[in-house]
Protein backbone atom coordinates (compact mmCIF):
# COMPACT_ATOMS: atom_id res chain seq x y z
CA UNK A 1 0.00 0.00 0.00
CA UNK A 2 1.65 3.52 -0.97
CA UNK A 3 2.15 5.86 1.84
CA UNK A 4 -0.09 9.38 2.38
CA UNK A 5 0.41 12.59 4.17
CA UNK A 6 -2.06 12.21 6.71
CA UNK A 7 -3.60 14.65 8.38
CA UNK A 8 -6.89 12.64 10.36
CA UNK A 9 -5.93 10.33 13.68
CA UNK A 10 -2.78 9.02 14.16
CA UNK A 11 -0.14 8.35 12.22
CA UNK A 12 1.79 5.27 11.65
CA UNK A 13 5.06 4.86 9.84
CA UNK A 14 4.28 2.26 7.78
CA UNK A 15 1.14 3.75 6.39
CA UNK A 16 2.28 7.71 6.32
CA UNK A 17 4.87 10.04 5.35
CA UNK A 18 6.17 11.08 8.94
CA UNK A 19 8.85 13.14 10.79
CA UNK A 20 11.17 10.94 12.49
CA UNK A 21 9.92 11.61 16.16
CA UNK A 22 13.54 9.46 17.87
CA UNK A 23 15.09 12.94 19.79
CA UNK A 24 11.25 13.64 21.38
CA UNK A 25 11.01 10.01 22.84
CA UNK A 26 14.51 10.45 24.05
CA UNK A 27 13.51 13.49 25.54
CA UNK A 28 10.22 11.86 26.97
CA UNK A 29 12.02 8.56 28.03
CA UNK A 30 14.11 10.87 30.08
CA UNK A 31 11.28 11.67 32.44
CA UNK A 32 9.79 8.25 32.59
CA UNK A 33 12.91 7.09 33.16
CA UNK A 34 13.32 9.34 35.79
CA UNK A 35 9.84 8.42 37.33
CA UNK A 36 8.12 11.92 36.77
CA UNK A 37 4.35 12.16 36.48
CA UNK A 38 3.89 15.11 33.72
CA UNK A 39 1.21 16.24 30.95
CA UNK A 40 1.25 16.73 27.36
CA UNK A 41 -0.91 19.54 27.02
CA UNK A 42 -0.49 20.82 22.89
CA UNK A 43 -3.26 22.42 21.17
CA UNK A 44 -5.61 20.32 18.96
CA UNK A 45 -4.34 18.35 16.31
CA UNK A 46 -0.86 18.73 17.73
CA UNK A 47 0.28 15.25 17.56
CA UNK A 48 0.13 14.22 20.76
CA UNK A 49 -1.90 10.60 20.31
CA UNK A 50 1.06 9.73 17.81
CA UNK A 51 3.55 10.57 20.34
CA UNK A 52 2.21 8.56 22.48
CA UNK A 53 1.24 5.74 20.34
CA UNK A 54 5.10 5.75 19.63
CA UNK A 55 6.07 5.91 23.15
CA UNK A 56 4.66 3.35 24.44
CA UNK A 57 6.52 1.40 21.30
CA UNK A 58 9.86 2.66 22.31
CA UNK A 59 9.31 2.01 26.11
CA UNK A 60 7.49 -1.38 25.68
CA UNK A 61 11.19 -3.30 26.11
CA UNK A 62 11.55 -2.17 29.43
CA UNK A 63 8.42 -1.44 31.13
CA UNK A 64 4.53 -2.83 31.52
CA UNK A 65 2.74 0.27 29.09
CA UNK A 66 -1.01 0.77 29.79
CA UNK A 67 -2.17 2.97 27.56
CA UNK A 68 -6.25 4.39 28.19
CA UNK A 69 -8.39 6.81 26.76
CA UNK A 70 -10.45 8.44 28.66
CA UNK A 71 -13.00 8.97 25.60
CA UNK A 72 -13.98 4.96 26.00
CA UNK A 73 -15.45 5.48 29.08
CA UNK A 74 -19.54 7.14 28.74
CA UNK A 75 -20.91 9.79 30.36
CA UNK A 76 -22.70 6.70 32.75
CA UNK A 77 -18.98 6.08 33.96
CA UNK A 78 -18.90 9.35 36.17
CA UNK A 79 -22.73 8.83 37.87
CA UNK A 80 -21.13 7.55 40.94
CA UNK A 81 -17.66 6.23 42.13
CA UNK A 82 -18.68 2.51 41.34
CA UNK A 83 -19.30 3.20 38.03
CA UNK A 84 -16.14 4.85 37.11
CA UNK A 85 -14.39 1.95 39.12
CA UNK A 86 -15.96 -0.33 37.58
CA UNK A 87 -15.38 1.45 33.66
CA UNK A 88 -11.85 1.99 34.62
CA UNK A 89 -10.90 -1.44 35.64
CA UNK A 90 -12.31 -3.02 32.87
CA UNK A 91 -10.11 -0.43 30.69
CA UNK A 92 -7.08 -1.69 32.10
CA UNK A 93 -7.84 -5.26 31.90
CA UNK A 94 -8.69 -4.62 28.08
CA UNK A 95 -5.55 -2.67 27.44
CA UNK A 96 -2.59 -4.51 29.84
CA UNK A 97 -1.19 -7.46 27.80
CA UNK A 98 0.02 -9.49 31.12
CA UNK A 99 -1.55 -9.38 34.24
CA UNK A 100 -0.93 -11.53 37.61
CA UNK A 101 -3.95 -13.71 38.11
CA UNK A 102 -5.09 -11.78 41.59
CA UNK A 103 -5.09 -8.65 40.32
CA UNK A 104 -7.19 -9.62 36.95
CA UNK A 105 -10.00 -11.56 39.13
CA UNK A 106 -9.96 -8.51 41.33
CA UNK A 107 -10.30 -6.21 38.36
CA UNK A 108 -12.87 -8.39 37.04
CA UNK A 109 -14.85 -8.33 40.32
CA UNK A 110 -14.72 -4.64 40.02
CA UNK A 111 -16.25 -4.70 36.59
CA UNK A 112 -19.06 -7.24 37.27
CA UNK A 113 -19.93 -5.32 40.43
CA UNK A 114 -19.16 -8.21 42.98
CA UNK A 115 -16.33 -6.81 44.87
CA UNK A 116 -16.98 -6.30 48.66
CA UNK A 117 -16.28 -2.59 47.85
CA UNK A 118 -16.39 -0.56 44.25
CA UNK A 119 -14.60 2.54 45.34
CA UNK A 120 -11.37 4.78 44.13
CA UNK A 121 -9.33 3.35 47.85
CA UNK A 122 -10.04 0.21 46.72
CA UNK A 123 -9.00 0.23 42.98
CA UNK A 124 -6.07 2.16 44.21
CA UNK A 125 -5.24 -1.00 46.64
CA UNK A 126 -5.73 -3.11 43.62
CA UNK A 127 -3.27 -1.22 41.96
CA UNK A 128 -0.81 -0.98 44.82
CA UNK A 129 -0.81 -4.50 44.80
CA UNK A 130 -0.16 -5.11 41.25
CA UNK A 131 3.00 -2.28 41.03
CA UNK A 132 4.38 -4.22 43.62
CA UNK A 133 3.86 -8.07 41.83
CA UNK A 134 4.75 -6.73 38.54
CA UNK A 135 7.98 -7.72 36.88
CA UNK A 136 8.52 -4.47 35.00
CA UNK A 137 8.32 -0.90 36.48
CA UNK A 138 4.62 0.07 35.04
CA UNK A 139 4.02 3.33 33.45
CA UNK A 140 0.16 4.40 33.37
CA UNK A 141 -0.15 6.83 30.02
CA UNK A 142 -4.04 8.62 29.60
CA UNK A 143 -5.01 10.37 26.19
CA UNK A 144 -8.16 13.01 25.93
CA UNK A 145 -7.97 13.61 29.33
CA UNK A 146 -9.76 16.98 28.94
CA UNK A 147 -13.40 14.41 28.22
CA UNK A 148 -12.84 13.61 31.75
CA UNK A 149 -11.57 16.86 33.84
CA UNK A 150 -15.41 18.05 34.54
CA UNK A 151 -16.24 15.66 36.56
CA UNK A 152 -15.52 15.40 40.23
CA UNK A 153 -15.04 12.25 40.37
CA UNK A 154 -12.14 11.94 37.99
CA UNK A 155 -10.57 14.86 40.11
CA UNK A 156 -10.55 12.48 42.51
CA UNK A 157 -8.97 9.63 40.87
CA UNK A 158 -6.11 12.33 40.03
CA UNK A 159 -5.71 13.42 43.64
CA UNK A 160 -5.33 9.68 44.76
CA UNK A 161 -2.45 9.12 41.84
CA UNK A 162 -0.38 12.50 43.39
CA UNK A 163 -0.99 11.36 46.70
CA UNK A 164 0.19 7.88 46.07
CA UNK A 165 3.28 9.88 44.02
CA UNK A 166 3.67 11.25 47.16
CA UNK A 167 4.57 8.37 49.28
CA UNK A 168 6.94 6.48 46.90
CA UNK A 169 8.69 4.97 47.49
CA UNK A 170 7.38 3.43 50.42
CA UNK A 171 4.43 2.60 48.83
CA UNK A 172 4.05 0.68 45.28
CA UNK A 173 2.77 2.99 42.67
CA UNK A 174 2.46 3.65 38.86
CA UNK A 175 6.63 4.62 38.29
CA UNK A 176 5.39 7.28 35.76
CA UNK A 177 2.38 8.88 34.98
CA UNK A 178 1.83 10.63 31.45
CA UNK A 179 -1.93 12.33 30.57
CA UNK A 180 -2.06 13.85 27.35
CA UNK A 181 -4.69 16.58 26.31
CA UNK A 182 -5.38 20.56 25.23
CA UNK A 183 -6.14 21.36 29.04
CA UNK A 184 -3.05 21.54 31.34
CA UNK A 185 -4.52 19.27 33.82
CA UNK A 186 -2.31 21.10 36.47
CA UNK A 187 -5.16 23.51 36.20
CA UNK A 188 -8.07 21.54 35.81
CA UNK A 189 -9.93 23.37 38.65
CA UNK A 190 -9.74 26.82 36.91
CA UNK A 191 -12.13 25.51 34.68
CA UNK A 192 -10.34 28.11 32.23
CA UNK A 193 -12.66 30.78 32.22
CA UNK A 194 -11.66 34.05 33.92
CA UNK A 195 -15.28 34.47 35.02
CA UNK A 196 -15.59 31.24 37.34
CA UNK A 197 -14.41 30.68 40.66
CA UNK A 198 -12.31 27.77 42.16
CA UNK A 199 -9.67 28.64 39.99
CA UNK A 200 -6.75 26.69 42.52
CA UNK A 201 -6.09 23.80 44.55
CA UNK A 202 -5.40 21.39 41.67
CA UNK A 203 -5.68 17.68 42.25
CA UNK A 204 -2.26 17.54 39.70
CA UNK A 205 -0.17 19.89 40.95
CA UNK A 206 3.18 17.26 41.27
CA UNK A 207 3.19 17.12 37.43
CA UNK A 208 6.94 18.05 35.77
CA UNK A 209 7.15 20.63 33.39
CA UNK A 210 7.16 19.10 29.64
CA UNK A 211 9.05 21.19 27.41
CA UNK A 212 9.93 19.00 24.48
CA UNK A 213 9.11 20.80 21.32
CA UNK A 214 6.45 19.05 19.59
CA UNK A 215 6.45 21.56 16.27
CA UNK A 216 8.10 19.90 13.55
CA UNK A 217 11.73 21.64 12.66
CA UNK A 218 12.62 22.74 9.17
CA UNK A 219 14.52 19.66 9.44
CA UNK A 220 12.04 17.38 10.47
CA UNK A 221 9.86 18.67 7.73
CA UNK A 222 12.93 17.44 5.60
CA UNK A 223 13.18 14.32 6.42
CA UNK A 224 9.72 13.52 5.44
CA UNK A 225 9.93 15.04 2.68
CA UNK A 226 13.45 13.27 1.54
CA UNK A 227 10.81 9.43 2.52
CA UNK A 228 8.29 10.84 -0.04
CA UNK A 229 10.92 12.00 -2.33
CA UNK A 230 12.43 8.38 -2.37
CA UNK A 231 9.13 6.76 -3.37
CA UNK A 232 7.94 9.54 -6.32
CA UNK A 233 11.42 10.87 -7.63
CA UNK A 234 9.79 14.44 -8.38
CA UNK A 235 13.35 15.84 -8.04
CA UNK A 236 11.82 18.52 -5.92
CA UNK A 237 14.51 21.33 -3.96
CA UNK A 238 14.15 19.46 -0.78
CA UNK A 239 15.30 21.84 1.48
CA UNK A 240 13.77 24.62 -0.31
CA UNK A 241 10.26 23.45 0.10
CA UNK A 242 11.00 22.14 3.77
CA UNK A 243 11.60 26.28 4.55
CA UNK A 244 9.05 27.42 2.51
CA UNK A 245 6.91 24.48 4.32
CA UNK A 246 7.79 26.06 7.85
CA UNK A 247 7.81 29.27 6.85
CA UNK A 248 4.49 29.32 6.92
CA UNK A 249 3.31 27.37 9.19
CA UNK A 250 5.87 27.84 12.06
CA UNK A 251 6.04 23.61 12.62
CA UNK A 252 2.28 23.64 13.43
CA UNK A 253 2.30 19.74 12.40
CA UNK A 254 -1.00 19.53 11.21
CA UNK A 255 -0.60 22.49 9.05
CA UNK A 256 2.93 21.11 7.63
CA UNK A 257 1.09 17.76 6.71
CA UNK A 258 -1.87 19.42 5.35
CA UNK A 259 0.25 21.61 2.45
CA UNK A 260 2.14 18.41 2.12
CA UNK A 261 -1.04 16.63 1.36
CA UNK A 262 -2.73 19.30 -0.81
CA UNK A 263 0.55 19.57 -2.88
CA UNK A 264 0.76 15.62 -3.41
CA UNK A 265 -2.97 14.74 -3.62
CA UNK A 266 -4.46 18.27 -5.64
CA UNK A 267 -1.75 20.72 -6.74
CA UNK A 268 -0.29 18.02 -8.53
CA UNK A 269 -3.69 17.28 -10.36
CA UNK A 270 -4.92 21.13 -11.12
CA UNK A 271 -4.86 22.87 -13.83
CA UNK A 272 -1.11 24.85 -14.30
CA UNK A 273 0.46 21.72 -12.97
CA UNK A 274 0.87 18.67 -14.87
CA UNK A 275 2.46 16.39 -12.49
CA UNK A 276 4.04 15.99 -9.47
CA UNK A 277 7.15 17.17 -10.02
CA UNK A 278 5.73 20.53 -11.38
CA UNK A 279 3.49 21.04 -8.10
CA UNK A 280 6.81 20.35 -5.06
CA UNK A 281 7.62 23.65 -6.00
CA UNK A 282 7.34 27.35 -4.56
CA UNK A 283 4.34 28.17 -6.99
CA UNK A 284 2.55 25.01 -6.12
CA UNK A 285 3.09 25.47 -2.43
CA UNK A 286 1.65 28.90 -2.43
CA UNK A 287 -1.56 27.01 -4.46
CA UNK A 288 -1.83 24.92 -1.59
CA UNK A 289 -2.01 27.86 1.23
CA UNK A 290 -3.92 29.62 -0.71
CA UNK A 291 -6.75 26.45 -0.22
CA UNK A 292 -5.78 25.90 3.13
CA UNK A 293 -6.42 29.72 3.92
CA UNK A 294 -9.74 29.00 2.80
CA UNK A 295 -10.54 25.26 3.88
CA UNK A 296 -13.35 24.90 6.51
CA UNK A 297 -11.37 21.92 8.37
CA UNK A 298 -11.76 20.51 11.76
CA UNK A 299 -8.91 22.82 13.16
CA UNK A 300 -10.41 25.96 11.96
CA UNK A 301 -13.53 25.10 13.22
CA UNK A 302 -11.93 24.39 16.68
CA UNK A 303 -10.46 27.84 16.86
CA UNK A 304 -13.13 29.44 15.69
CA UNK A 305 -14.96 27.94 18.76
CA UNK A 306 -12.87 29.03 20.87
CA UNK A 307 -12.68 32.64 19.97
CA UNK A 308 -16.48 32.34 20.59
CA UNK A 309 -16.27 30.76 23.42
CA UNK A 310 -13.74 33.41 24.85
CA UNK A 311 -13.91 36.95 24.50
CA UNK A 312 -10.40 37.68 25.89
CA UNK A 313 -8.85 35.32 23.29
CA UNK A 314 -10.65 37.16 21.06
CA UNK A 315 -9.51 40.71 22.23
CA UNK A 316 -5.90 39.75 22.59
CA UNK A 317 -6.13 38.58 18.66
CA UNK A 318 -7.14 41.56 17.80
CA UNK A 319 -4.76 43.48 19.64
CA UNK A 320 -1.94 41.40 17.55
CA UNK A 321 -3.75 41.50 14.34
CA UNK A 322 -4.56 44.91 14.05
CA UNK A 323 -3.27 47.27 17.05
CA UNK A 324 0.50 46.60 16.30
CA UNK A 325 1.05 46.84 20.05
CA UNK A 326 3.47 44.37 21.22
CA UNK A 327 2.36 42.36 23.31
CA UNK A 328 4.78 40.82 25.97
CA UNK A 329 4.37 37.30 26.59
CA UNK A 330 4.04 36.57 30.23
CA UNK A 331 2.35 33.07 31.16
CA UNK A 332 1.14 34.97 34.65
CA UNK A 333 -1.22 36.82 32.20
CA UNK A 334 -4.49 34.37 32.37
CA UNK A 335 -5.65 35.07 28.22
CA UNK A 336 -1.57 34.81 27.10
CA UNK A 337 -1.80 31.51 29.04
CA UNK A 338 -5.23 30.50 27.24
CA UNK A 339 -4.12 32.06 23.79
CA UNK A 340 -0.74 29.81 23.93
CA UNK A 341 -2.80 26.89 25.36
CA UNK A 342 -5.22 26.57 22.17
CA UNK A 343 -2.08 27.34 19.91
CA UNK A 344 -2.97 30.81 18.47
CA UNK A 345 0.29 32.34 19.80
CA UNK A 346 3.75 31.41 20.55
CA UNK A 347 6.55 33.44 22.34
CA UNK A 348 9.47 35.40 20.43
CA UNK A 349 11.87 36.78 22.18
CA UNK A 350 9.71 37.90 25.11
CA UNK A 351 7.27 38.65 22.84
CA UNK A 352 3.70 37.13 21.99
CA UNK A 353 3.13 36.72 18.58
CA UNK A 354 0.43 34.98 16.42
CA UNK A 355 1.63 31.39 15.99
CA UNK A 356 2.22 31.20 12.18
CA UNK A 357 1.24 32.78 9.18
CA UNK A 358 -1.51 30.59 8.14
CA UNK A 359 -3.25 31.46 11.12
CA UNK A 360 -2.30 35.10 11.04
CA UNK A 361 -4.63 34.86 7.74
CA UNK A 362 -7.07 33.04 8.42
CA UNK A 363 -8.05 35.01 12.00
CA UNK A 364 -7.20 38.34 9.94
CA UNK A 365 -9.96 37.71 7.22
CA UNK A 366 -12.29 35.83 9.18
CA UNK A 367 -12.21 39.30 11.57
CA UNK A 368 -12.25 41.41 8.56
CA UNK A 369 -15.19 39.69 7.42
CA UNK A 370 -17.05 40.31 10.49
CA UNK A 371 -16.34 44.04 10.64
CA UNK A 372 -17.19 44.61 7.46
CA UNK A 373 -20.03 46.80 8.11
CA UNK A 374 -17.74 48.71 10.68
CA UNK A 375 -16.23 50.84 8.34
CA UNK A 376 -13.64 52.47 10.10
CA UNK A 377 -11.87 49.37 11.34
CA UNK A 378 -12.39 47.29 7.70
CA UNK A 379 -10.45 50.18 5.86
CA UNK A 380 -7.83 50.16 8.48
CA UNK A 381 -7.09 46.57 8.04
CA UNK A 382 -7.01 47.08 4.75
CA UNK A 383 -4.75 49.78 4.88
CA UNK A 384 -2.46 48.20 7.61
CA UNK A 385 -2.74 44.57 5.83
CA UNK A 386 0.91 43.49 6.50
CA UNK A 387 3.40 42.47 3.85
CA UNK A 388 2.74 38.92 4.18
CA UNK A 389 -0.80 38.66 3.84
CA UNK A 390 -0.76 40.55 0.30
CA UNK A 391 2.03 37.75 -1.14
CA UNK A 392 -0.64 34.82 0.01
CA UNK A 393 -3.44 36.69 -1.30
Amino acid sequence: MEKVFNVNGVCRPEKHYMVDLGSRLRAIRKMVDDGEYFTINRARQFGKTTTLNALADFLKNDYEVVCLDVQMMDSLSYENPESFVAAFAEELLESTESLPDEIEEQLQAFVRRTAKINSLNALFKVIKLWCGKSGKAIVLMIDEVDTATNNQIFLDFLAQLRAYYLKRPKVSAFHSVILAGVYDVRNTRRKIRLDEEHKNNSPWNIAADFNVDMCFSASDIAGMLRDYEADHHTGMDIEEMSELIYNYTSGYPYLSSRLCKLIDEQISEGAGFADKAAAWTRPGLLEAVKILVNDLNTLFLSMKRKVEDYPELRAILYDLLFAGRPVPYTAMNDCIEIAAMFGFIRNEEGTAVIHNRIFETVLYNWFMSEEYGNSKIYDTGLREKSRFLREVI
